[in-house]
Order: structure tokens, then C-alpha cells, then sequence
């Protein structure tokens, strides 16, 4: 099929360029000329396993191609996927000015006839609240393109389920494909985009498909709430987490998947904290009570300050950390925890050096630099160029990584800096009996 992909983030960058590995004619469209310029010269414009590789390869084959021009995209395809952010608004709302602003884009190259031969389907990927295809969406498209959606148009949600460091392999081995279908062509045309991949398919109405990311989203970051909570109680009155753990997750009959439930550091992202916000916010607007989901983000938070008051009880001033991305193998910095950290004791004085080998200020674009631009301004001079340039700085060393330089290149237990645990590292068990180490919730 001819796909045009509109939004060249981590879920539209991975969207295009495997669907190009699939065997269709690709093209990505952005706003940001960098992030065009970087796929048509075959690099990706995200850090993220195995994408540098597939974008090359299927722009060099000719597959996959960007531009920052709506008409030639429409003319050029039949199927139009939209990929766009739907970041928060301040008070916690979902933000759909880019979604508008894609659909009208999309509606009126529609309207002007540019598109010849067929019906033109518009899919929408991005995460957004029940209701928003229906009743915001729609009504543009048919205002511009001036038919009926589902009859002269056709429209579908299709929601993805990417994990950032591991998307590229979610993508040919989903968990599940959910089609919320307007009417039977329009996930019809869905579904072809996806033949030969595995997973069971769930076609569905629109406003269940918007709900089914939701779902998953606020119970994946309840899941990983509860057992920090879990964890911190257990250090407290001595018991080792991950042993309690290790057996309430052996029971597969009535306890659930283990994904996300193993005590560790505070979730972040570009998903579940948006999503969380949003869903809650919708829950208030319609007069619904959900206490458990709206004490997610807080017990998330409290969470994070465990950390910053681990490094306080130190009385130490300089400081290092490991890791600062959201995910190892990505360089997004987007409501990344160790940001959120990082900000908090530079806010306090702290002396703080950061090494993480994926993030490279030169290389950060969009929204992404955008967002560490208003977080952490002063990154450029607390990002240190090795491993070693802060260990030798540090009197507490916070690791949040799992990056094997940095692993190996740890003191032994009793030697350097104080170590602040927040991924329990490989040799834990060992080293939580010893002076000089701490764990955050083990």
C-alpha cells in the first residue's frame, strides 16, 4: 500500500520505516525540516534499537521517503497514518491542537481534489480520550473535505502499544492490533497494513479503541506504583521486595503479568504520566470519583522524592548520576524521571555531574529538546564526557542505568562513592549488606 506517515517521533519514525521494511511505499511528513533531512539522508531522527539500521535500509531501497509538504503526501498515498503528540495541557487536559491542526491540513488537500482514484483513509494513531475521532476530528475532516466520513472518507483509530527501546521489535511482535473502524472498508484498510504480522486483532468501535490505550496505560503505571509503594515498605521494615516479589509473581493463575512490577525507579515518559493526567482530568470533568488513579501520579512522585532524600541523608554535596533518558537505549528526555531528579538537586545546590551515553545535546530536535530546554537548562554544563569524569567528581553516585560501561566501572562495595541504587543493580544482593550502598526500595 501507499502510506503517508504525519509526525517523525518514536512512534512515527518506527511506524514508517517498518511498514516501508514491510513491503510498503512510505512517506513521512514533518513539520521540523531537521527531522525530513535526517530520514531522507537514511538516519533515523530517534535513538532507539534497531531503527538507524531499518531506516537506512528502506531509504536506500527507495521505500521510505520524508518531506514537509501535506499535498504531496496525500497525492502520493492512500492511507494516511497520524502520529502526532497529544501532549498535556497545564491543568492536566489533553492537548489536540496538533491533531487539529494535521486534519485540517489533511481535509483540505482532500478538498482540493489532490488526491486521485479511490478513497482516501485517514488513521489516527495518536493517543487521545474517547470521543475525540467522533465528536472533534470527523467533524473537521467532513468540513473540509465537505462528504461523509465513512462514506466519501475513510477514518479509523488504531492505537499503538511501542515501548520506546524496544518498539521496532513490539511493532513485527504486537501484543495485540486494535482497529477501531468507522465503518468495515476503513479497517479493512487498517488491517492490510499489518497482514503477516502476529498477534490477535480486535476490531472495534472508534471510542473503545481511544479507550483500550488508556486502559493499558494507567494500569501499566498503577502496576509499577504499586510495587514501588510495595518496596519502600518492605526496606522499611527490612524484608527484600524482590523476594516478596519473586513469589506473589509466581502465582499465574491469580496474580497477573509481571511486566512493570518489580520495585525500581519512578515511570516517566511521553506516555503514562500525559495519559494518567488526561484520564483523570476527564474523570473529574464527568463528576467521576477514581481515587486509586488519581493518587497514581502523586505516589510516583513521593516515589521520586525517596531518591532525593536518600542523597540528602548523605549530607554530601557533589553528586553524580547514571542515566538520564527515559529508557535505556533512547536518548528521550521527555518527563524522564532522572531529569525530574536531576532537577530537584540541582534546585537544592548540589554539585552535579550527569553521564549517559545516549544523550548528546547536538543531536536533541523537537520536543524533545524543547522539553529539556525548559526542565534543565543548564544540562550542557553538568553532562560529563565519560564514566569516569564523574566518578572521580562524586561523593554519592546515583545509578539509574543499566549501561554495561557504567556497571563495570563501578567502585567494589566499600570503595568511592556512596552508591544510590535505583534499578537494583546485578550484584545487590550482595552489596545491600555492606557500608556505602543504598537501595531505594530493596
Amino acid at each position: 500500500m501507499r502510506v503517508s506517515v504525519f509526525g517523525l517521533g518514536y512512534v512515527g519514525c518506527v511506524s514508517a520505516a517498518c511498514l516501508a521494511s514491510m513491503g510498503h511505499e512510505v512517506i513521512g511528513v514533518d513539520v521540523n525540516q531537521v527531522k525530513v533531512d535526517l530520514v531522507n539522508d537514511g538516519k533515523a531522527p530517534v535513538v532507539e534499537e534497531r531503527i538507524g539500521e531499518l531506516t537506512a535500509e528502506v531509504v536506500r531501497t527507495g521505500a521510505l521517503r520524508a518531506t514537509g509538504d501535506v499535498r504531496e503526501a496525500i497525492m502520493g498515498s492512500e492511507v494516511s497514518l497520524v502520529c502526532v503528540g497529544t501532549p498535556s495541557e497545564p491543568n492536566g487536559s489533553l492537548c489536540t491542537t496538533y491533531l487539529e491542526r494535521v486534519t485540517e491540513e489533511i481535509g483540505a488537500v482532500l478538498a482540493e481534489g489532490a488526491k486521485k482514484g479511490g478513497r482516501h483513509t485517514v488513521v489516527f494513531r495518536s493517543t487521545m480520550l474517547p470521543g475525540t475521532c467522533l465528536n472533534l476530528l470527523v467533524p473537521i475532516l467532513e468540513k473540509y473535505v465537505g462528504g461523509t466520513a465513512g462514506v466519501d472518507i475513510g477514518v479509523a483509530v488504531n492505537p499503538e502499544f511501542l515501548r520506546e527501546g524496544t518498539s521496532v521489535r513490539d511493532f513485527f511482535d504486537p501484543p495485540k492490533t486494535v482497529i477501531g473502524e468507522l465503518d468495515p472498508a476503513s479497517g479493512d484498510a487498517v488491517l492490510a497494513l499489518y497482514d503477516g504480522l502476529p498477534g490477535e486483532v480486535f476490531r472495534v468501535p472508534v471510542p473503545t479503541a481511544e479507550a483500550i490505550k488508556y486502559a493499558d496505560n494507567a494500569f501499566h503505571g498503577l502496576k509499577i506504583g504499586f510495587a514501588n509503594e510495595l518496596g519502600a515498605v518492605c526496606q522499611a521494615l527490612g524484608v527484600d521486595s524482590h523476594q516478596v516479589m519473586d513469589v506473589f509473581l509466581a502465582d499465574r493463575k491469580l496474580n497477573i503479568s509481571p511486566a512493570y512490577l518489580r520495585p525500581g525507579f519512578a515511570f516517566g515518559g511521553s506516555c503514562l504520566p500525559k495519559d494518567l493526567r488526561s484520564l483523570v482530568h476527564a474523570a473529574r470533568r464527568a463528576d467521576v470519583s477514581v481515587p486509586i488513579l488519581a493518587h497514581v501520579l502523586p505516589s510516583n512522585s513521593d516515589h521520586l522524592q525517596r531518591a532525593v532524600d536518600l542523597v540528602e541523608r548523605t549530607g554530601k554535596r557533589r553528586i553524580g548520576m547514571f542515566g538520564l533518558s527515559f529508557k535505556p537505549g533512547t536518548d528521550d528526555l521527555r518527563e524522564s524521571p532522572l531529569v525530574e531528579l536531576a532537577e530537584r538537586l540541582f534546585g537544592k545546590g548540589y554539585d552535579l555531574r550527569i553521564y549517559d551515553a545516549n544523550v548528546n545535546l547536538s543531536r536533541l530536535i523537537g520536543a524533545n529538546r524543547e522539553y529539556i530546554e525548559n526542565r534543565l537548562p543548564h544540562l550542557a554544563q553538568l553532562l560529563a564526557d565519560s564514566v569516569g569524569e564523574v566518578l572521580e567528581h562524586a561523593e554519592v553516585c546515583l545509578v539509574g542505568t543499566r549501561d554495561p560501561a557504567v556497571l563495570s566501572a563501578l567502585p567494589p562495595q566499600g570503595d568511592g562513592p556512596v552508591l544510590v541504587d535505583l534499578i537494583r543493580l546485578p550484584d545487590a544482593e550482595a552489596r545491600r549488606t555492606e557500608p556505602g550502598y543504598v537501595g531505594l526500595a530493596w
